[in-house]
């Protein structure tokens, strides 16, 4: 028998404050003046402590970047052509400093900075075939996992799909708890909750194993103690719930995500719904394939006040309802770990049909 041997982050520094730290990180892989690129969510441009504290030197690059949009492969394409025409060498390495959005354009930007043609060419599994440039994630929101995983998801010309590679995980990732102060609630929210669902669906899987199984409860029972036993978001819940998304990261990566995530990738190529609103919007209709997790969702969806978007499908047509179903029909793997290899039997078009007019 042939296991899967995945990749994993190889350096990982943890503590509030570590942001400081990266000075020191990033100049043993300075290689000869190349610069660095930084790539920041825009929500600190000119009005955040965090932006000073970054270690420029030299030539290098911040480039702000919107995270209002999902990730889309026509943007990375864009950032890479501009890096090449700005700088006559390859860059030492790009950083991504923000949430999910802003790690996935860090982890496909690398990549596309030493793999020919468009970003979309690599939309799949194991389609990446060089080593990107080196690459560091910092998140300043946790959830999403996106710090530890060999995926990044992006919404292409076909299709809403990661570039799963095992060149995809960071070479560093820093994580300072103290970069989540002032997360709006719902914010704060919604990405926890693609968290807590990443474990619902990892330890209900039919992939299940006992490598996926430790890290998705340690995860699990972190989300629990922030989002059914905290009132607020403390020093000890950004610490928890930072941990909560890098375990819960490790749960699928010998793993996978399931129903949710699947159709949520239909909502956010039709409508854009943004990732973590979009898996709530799903998670909060999947009873029948989730009833314990699903009430224990709509818990903490009471004790924090948290808004959940209705209506969003009310008005689409056949077609738009035919497009959403074709993106979630082609996450073949999603299905069977959630449902098993004859998935096909419970999710039809109009199974879906009827699931997404939920919503």
């Amino acid at each position: 028998m042939s296991f899967r041997n995945f990749p994993m982050v190889p350096r990982v520094v943890f503590g509030r404050g570590s942001f400081n730290q990266l000075a020191e990180i990033l100049e043993p892989v300075r290689k000869n003046g190349a610069p660095f690129i930084f790539l920041v969510d825009d929500v600190f441009k000119g009005k955040s402590s965090l932006v000073s504290r970054i270690p420029l030197q030299g030539k290098d690059k911040i480039i702000y970047i919107s995270a209002e949009e999902e990730p889309k492969t026509i943007y990375v394409d864009g950032i890479r052509d501009d890096i090449n025409k700005e700088f006559e060498t390859v860059p030492s390495g790009i950083i991504g400093i923000g949430g999910g959005t802003l790690l996935d354009y860090a982890k496909a930007v690398a990549l596309m900075l030493t793999n020919p043609g468009s970003s979309a060419d690599y939309q799949g599994w194991d389609l990446v075939k060089e080593q990107g440039v080196y690459h560091v994630g910092i998140p300043t929101i946790s959830g999403t996992g996106a710090e530890v995983s060999r995926t990044t998801v992006l919404t292409g010309p076909e299709r809403k799909l990661g570039m799963n590679s095992d060149y995809t995980p960071f070479d560093q990732v820093v994580l300072d708890p103290s970069l989540l102060d002032g997360i709006p609630t719902n914010q704060w929210f919604y990405t926890g909750m693609d968290c807590y669902i990443h474990c619902i669906e990892s330890l209900t899987g039919t992939y299940l194993n006992a490598f996926s199984q430790s890290y998705g409860e340690k995860s699990l029972d972190l989300c629990r103690e922030v989002y059914l036993e905290k009132d607020s978001i403390d020093e000890d819940s950004q610490d928890k719930l930072m941990m909560a998304s890098w375990h819960g990261g490790m749960s699928i990566a010998y793993s996978q995500v399931g129903v949710a995530h699947a159709m949520s990738y239909g909502l956010s190529y039709l409508l854009g719904t943004k990732h973590g609103i979009g898996n709530c919007i799903v998670f909060d209709q999947l009873e029948e394939f989730y009833p314990e997790g699903v009430k224990e969702f709509k818990q903490m969806v009471e004790k924090h006040g948290i808004d959940i978007p209705k209506g969003l499908c009310k008005d689409l047509s056949d077609e738009q309802f035919d497009t959403m179903i074709d993106v979630a029909l082609s996450l073949v793997p999603l299905w069977e770990n959630a449902l098993g290899s004859d998935w096909q039997k419970t999710i039809t078009r109009e199974k879906l049909r009827s699931m997404y007019e939920l919503m």
